[in-house]
């Protein structure tokens, strides 16, 4: 994506099932949880640079004995920093008591992070500023082992504000108006509810508080402090959490906006927001990594039983397509064979610009993360010119000897790697009137591979703000002197705010949305804007299932093609000699190649939960009154 935008938030949930002696035996250190988080949390270092933390719990500790630990980072090397301060703390204790090298039980009674549990979080900061207390995971701390409650995820809620409400009319006090404070205080809530029931039953029973201890811990039903805590919320969610106990889960949102894979076998079991990593990490098969289905639960009891529960109904699951398209590693099997599907299904698109003219037309891709997409592309490319030649030979038997068939066979596609982006390079000059010179330096072009009469093809995966096209990416282009610029993405025009998770919740930085705008005022009809300001601003009160999105009619009068050429239009610099065209790909053709993931609210409005449409006229009523805020 040449446009910045920031990442999804990532989990890494970790439980050991055998004793720390068992791993200290077979793999030689009773650090095997910590090295195995330590992996899963930097494979997954693409979905968060804003901030991480660790926290880890210790089973069967006794009463003065600490059992659990946590750490987070927000510097700018956060998972680095996280475990270099474990590190230190490991090697300082060691150190200083020699005979716990070899005692497994002595470094786990002795030294923080030793333990059987593991919660990590990988964060790109979407709700206030990077500070240290927005970093997960959150810890809400009692002096009761069971009620300790370590919480974090990949998720925003979109009713906050009732969320909030809903504790304060339960008498509590929440330090913050935030979705993950909501969301913790909420199941923490309704397990010390499920404790305090648990306890009386103990108490009839004729049993001691020190003994009703390991009963609570058994019988404490956490698939039904679920579904208490997330009756009524509104959003997309993957949300893990620890009891102080031991026994922990991993739950998904009924829509399965969110992702979320487990696996598990008789040593481990583990959860993280992409498939790959657990491959990678643990050495396992496709085959053996789930997708945690929507609306259901992971839960893993102190005992090591495991369970899978549905908490939340589901039905018209619609899993974020963007996951696809951009934000999850595309070494997944699945998504590998997607990104290129993409590619190829645009192709048509791309033909009919450049008017079937293969032989001048020069394939490339910006920037690095839309090379699969460009692979598909260029195969269907590539078949396209296969086929032009059977056609050839077909309709030309006199051609059938050595000189015709090299004639007919002679051409070939052509793709060439026309820009490179330059890592040592940061745009660390901030102020306006420096920033796009640097921006504009952040790639180098090769020189030498366009002639005048080329078309260049450049494949993005996305194309949001359009702000990096531009400020940079159209002049570099132009700079390789070809006739004309073709920029295609590799995804739908993004028309709507993201309420779930991603960084794109105002209106007037979507370059559709603008582009919306400008046709509205060439043709005159720009008083719609208005119109559906009111409209939005009627459904303030409305209940969020009455709620409508009436953005879509800005976009309603116009075809798709009509908002791509606008876009082309805007981001064209003046001084730029070639002309310059944007293709996007088609809703319908994103579904076909992401067949399991169909959630598109992003590129049609239709939002998967009701909060959505709140959400979205919010957005551009925010844009209506001029407030730089967020919608949600």
């Amino acid at each position: 994506m040449s446009d910045a935008i920031k990442h999804e938030c990532g989990i890494a949930f970790l439980r050991l099932l055998k004793p720390l002696e068992y791993y200290k035996e077979k793999y030689g250190s009773a650090f095997y949880g910590l090295q195995k988080m330590y992996l899963l949390m930097e494979k997954q270092h693409n979905r968060g640079q804003d901030g991480a933390g660790l926290a880890s719990v210790k089973l069967n500790m006794d009463p003065g004995e600490r059992y659990i630990s946590r750490v987070r980072s927000n510097s700018s090397k956060p998972i680095n920093d996280v475990f270099k301060q474990i590190n230190d703390r490991i090697d300082t204790e060691l150190k200083n008591n020699p005979e716990y090298i070899d005692n497994v039980e002595e470094q786990k009674r002795n030294i923080p992070y030793i333990g059987e549990v593991f919660l990590g979080h990988v964060r790109y900061g979407t709700f206030g500023k990077n500070n240290i207390e927005s970093v997960h995971p959150f810890l809400r701390q009692n002096n009761w082992m069971h009620r300790n409650l370590i919480v974090a995820g990949n998720f925003n809620m979109t009713n906050v504000t009732q969320l909030f409400n809903s504790l304060v009319e339960l008498g509590q006090h929440p330090k913050q108006k935030a979705d993950t404070v909501t969301v913790m205080e909420k199941i923490g809530h309704f397990l010390d509810e499920e404790v305090i029931d648990l306890y009386h039953e103990c108490k009839q029973m004729g049993l001691s508080k020190q003994e009703a201890s390991p009963v609570i811990a058994e019988k404490l039903n956490v698939a039904k402090i679920l579904k208490r805590a997330s009756k009524n919320w509104d959003g997309g969610f993957a949300m893990a959490g620890l009891m102080g106990h031991g026994d922990s889960f991993v739950l998904r949102d009924g829509k399965g906006i969110r992702p979320a894979y487990y696996y598990k076998d008789d040593e481990i079991v583990v959860v993280t927001s992409e498939r790959p990593v657990i491959q990678t990490v643990f050495n396992v098969p496709f085959e053996s990594i789930h997708e945690l289905e929507p609306g259901k639960a992971i839960i893993t009891k102190k005992n090591g039983t495991v369970k899978i529960e549905e908490i939340i109904p589901s039905e018209n699951t619609k899993a974020c397509s963007f996951e696809r398209i951009y934000f999850s590693r595309g070494s997944d099997a699945e998504i590998y064979q997607e990104r290129k599907k993409l590619g190829q299904l645009i192709l048509p698109q791309v033909l009919e610009v450049i008017n079937n003219d293969t032989k001048n037309t020069v394939f490339s891709y910006i920037p690095n993360t839309a090379e699969t997409s460009f692979y598909g592309l260029v195969e269907a490319a590539q078949d396209y010119l296969n086929e032009r030649k059977i056609a050839e030979i077909l309709n030309h038997p006199e051609k059938l000897n050595p000189a015709g068939l090299r004639e007919i066979l002679a051409p070939k596609l052509r793709t060439e790697k026309v820009a490179i982006k330059d890592a040592k390079l940061r745009t660390f000059i901030t102020e306006d009137s420096s920033r796009d010179e640097m921006v504009a330096h952040v790639y180098d072009v090769t020189y030498g591979v366009i002639k005048s009469n080329d078309n260049l093809v450049i494949i993005d995966d996305s194309i949001v703000r359009g702000t990096t096209l531009k400020q940079s990416i159209i002049k570099m282009m132009d700079r390789l002197g070809p006739k004309k610029i073709v920029v295609v993405s590799s995804a739908p025009q993004i028309r709507y705010p993201d309420c779930y998770g991603i960084d794109m919740a105002k209106m007037e930085g979507l370059i559709a949305f603008r582009a919306a705008l400008e046709l509205h005022k060439d043709r005159g009809t720009y008083g719609i804007v208005e119109k559906i300001y009111n409209k939005c601003l009627s459904q303030v009160d409305y209940k969020d299932v009455d709620v409508v999105n009436y953005v879509q009619e800005l976009y309603a009068p116009f075809k798709d093609q009509e908002i791509s050429d606008k876009i082309a239009e805007m981001i064209t610099p003046p001084e730029i000699r070639a002309k310059v065209e944007v293709i996007y790909q088609t809703v319908e053709n994103l579904h076909l190649a992401c067949p399991k993931n169909l959630g598109d609210w992003y590129f049609t409005g239709k939002y998967p939960t009701p909060g959505g449409n709140r959400v979205v006229n919010r957005a551009f009523m925010n844009f209506y009154e001029g407030k730089d805020t967020r919608a949600y």
